[in-house]
C-alpha cells in the first residue's frame, strides 16, 4: 500500500535523486581561450630539429598545462610506458596522482626526471589496464556535467590499444556526451613493426569513423596538430561547446617539423580535412599530372614520390595533406542529403579538387578502405595505395616495401594510372619495378 514503509522508502529514494527518471543538468561553464604563444610555437616548425608528431603534441600539452586559467584542468592519462610518449618532461611540474604521494624509491630515482608521485599529481599513471583507462577519460569527459567543471582529459596510448580494445567504451563516452582527446600514438600499420602484429594498426580510423561524436585527425606535421587542438579546444569548451571528442593519430618517426604554409585556406583545409601542402614544379610545360593525397607519416613518402616522379619520369605531382578522411566523408554525406532536400550544396573534397588535373592517387599508413572513405565524390579518375593484411615484423622500410606504400611503389602506381590515360608510355610501369627493384 501507499502508506507502507517499502514504499515510502522508495518515494523518498525517488525524490532524494530527482525524481522517478534520471535528470541530466548541465551547468554550462566556457572555458576561456588559452593563450596562442604554445599554438604559434608549433606554427613556426622546428627548424634544424627533428622531432616526431607525438613529441609535438606533448609538448603543446605541457606548455597549456601552464596556462593560468586552464591549465589545472588538463587531466594527462597514460597506461603504459609515458616515457615513449616523451611524457617524463610532465613529471616534476605536473607530477604523477597517487593518494598516498611517494611511497617508494623509484628505479629511475637517480634521473633528473624521474617517476615523482605526489598526492596533488595531475598525471594518472594507471599501468596496463586501457580499460581503467578508459573509465579515467570518460570520468574526466563528463565532469563538466557530473560536476559542473569541465575537465579537459588527453588519454594517450599506443595506437593499437585504443579502439582496438575499448571500441565499446569509446561507444558510451559518446553516449555520456564527453568531451577530451584521446591520441593513437605510435599510429600506423608500419611505423611500430618490431614487436609483432600487437602494434600493427592499420584500422583504427575505421572504426572510429562508426562512432557519430569522434573528430578522427590524421595530421603530419607539429602544426597541423596545434591546428587541430586549438579548434578542438574552441568546439569543446567554447561558448558553444559541443558534445564531440576528438582523435588524434600521431607517429614516433622523427622529422624536421616545417612552419605552416602561406596562403589562404591552410587552416580551413587542415579542419575540414584536406589542403594542397605542396604544389608541383612542372619539369615541362606539357608535363603528364597528378595529385598524391597522403595523411599522417605516408605525406614524406608522397612528398620523396614527388621528386622521384619529376626527376625521372617528367611527371609533376602535387601533393595534398589529407588530415581527415573521415571529416572529408561526414561534409560529403551532409552535402548529399542536403541536395535531396534541394539545396545547393558541393562536397568540400568536391570543391578543393576541382579544376586538379590528372588523376588522383591516395596512400596512406592504413588500409586502403579509409581513404576509399571519400573516393566517390572525387571527380578524377580515383586509386589508393594502402596496408591491408597482417604485415610483418621488420625495418620500417622492408614493411613499407611489403604493402606497397614506399615512395617508388608510389611512383609505380602513379605512372600506371597515367598509362592507363595515355599520358605516359605504358611500358613506364614495368620500368620503374625494374629501376627501384620492386
Amino acid at each position: 500500500g501507499p502508506d507502507s514503509p517499502e514504499v515510502r522508502y522508495l518515494q523518498e529514494r525517488r525524490a532524494a535523486l530527482g525524481g522517478p527518471a534520471p535528470a541530466r543538468k548541465v551547468h554550462a561553464v566556457a572555458l576561456p581561450e588559452p593563450s596562442a604563444k604554445p599554438f604559434e610555437a608549433l606554427a613556426k616548425g622546428s627548424g634544424s630539429q627533428e622531432i616526431a608528431t607525438t613529441m609535438a603534441f606533448v609538448r603543446l600539452v605541457k606548455d597549456l598545462m601552464r596556462d593560468k586559467e586552464t591549465g589545472k584542468r588538463w587531466v594527462p592519462i597514460v597506461p603504459d610506458e609515458a616515457r615513449t610518449f616523451g611524457m617524463e618532461s610532465l613529471f616534476p611540474t605536473a607530477g604523477i596522482y597517487s593518494p598516498l604521494g611517494q611511497t617508494y624509491d623509484p628505479v629511475d630515482r637517480d634521473q633528473l626526471l624521474y617517476y615523482k608521485e605526489a598526492q596533488n599529481g595531475q598525471i594518472l599513471n594507471e599501468g596496463i589496464t586501457e580499460a581503467g583507462s578508459m573509465a579515467d577519460f570518460t570520468a574526466a569527459a563528463t565532469s563538466y556535467a557530473t560536476h559542473g567543471e569541465p575537465m579537459i582529459p588527453f588519454y594517450i596510448f599506443y595506437s593499437m590499444f585504443g579502439w582496438q580494445r575499448t571500441a565499446d567504451q569509446m561507444w558510451a563516452l559518446a553516449d555520456q556526451l564527453g568531451r577530451g582527446f584521446l591520441i593513437g600514438a605510435t599510429a600506423g600499420r608500419t611505423t611500430m613493426t618490431g614487436e609483432g602484429l600487437q602494434h600493427a594498426d592499420g584500422h583504427s580510423p575505421l572504426i572510429a569513423s562508426t562512432n557519430p561524436a569522434a573528430l578522427t585527425y590524421d595530421p603530419a606535421f607539429a602544426y597541423e596538430v596545434g591546428a587541430i587542438v586549438r579548434e578542438g579546444l574552441r568546439r569543446m569548451y567554447g561558448p558553444e561547446a559541443e558534445d564531440v571528442f576528438y582523435y588524434l593519430t600521431v607517429y614516433n618517426e622523427p622529422k624536421v617539423q616545417p612552419a605552416i604554409p602561406e596562403g589562404e585556406g591552410v587552416e580551413e583545409g587542415i579542419l575540414k580535412g584536406l589542403y594542397r601542402y605542396k604544389e608541383a614544379t612542372a619539369p615541362a610545360e606539357d608535363s603528364p599530372r597528378i595529385q598524391l593525397l597522403a595523411s599522417g607519416t605516408a605525406v614524406h613518402w608522397a612528398l620523396e614520390a614527388q621528386k622521384l616522379l619529376a626527376d625521372d619520369w617528367g611527371v609533376a605531382a602535387d601533393v595534398w595533406s589529407a588530415t581527415s578522411w573521415s571529416e572529408l566523408r561526414r561534409d560529403a554525406l551532409s552535402c548529399d542529403a542536403a541536395q535531396l532536400k534541394g539545396e545547393d550544396r558541393v562536397p568540400y573534397v568536391t570543391r578543393a579538387l576541382a579544376g586538379a588535373p590528372g588523376p588522383v592517387l591516395a596512400v596512406s599508413d592504413w588500409m586502403r578502405a579509409v581513404p576509399d572513405q571519400i573516393s566517390q565524390w572525387v571527380e578524377q579518375d580515383w586509386y589508393s595505395l594502402g596496408t591491408d593484411g597482417f604485415g610483418l615484423s621488420d625495418t620500417r622500410e622492408a614493411a613499407r616495401r611489403h604493402f606497397g606504400v614506399d615512395a617508388p611503389a608510389i611512383v609505380m602506381a602513379a605512372l600506371s594510372r597515367l598509362a592507363r590515360q595515355g599520358a605516359v608510355r605504358a611500358t613506364a610501369p614495368k620500368e620503374a619495378a625494374e629501376r627501384y627493384g620492386i
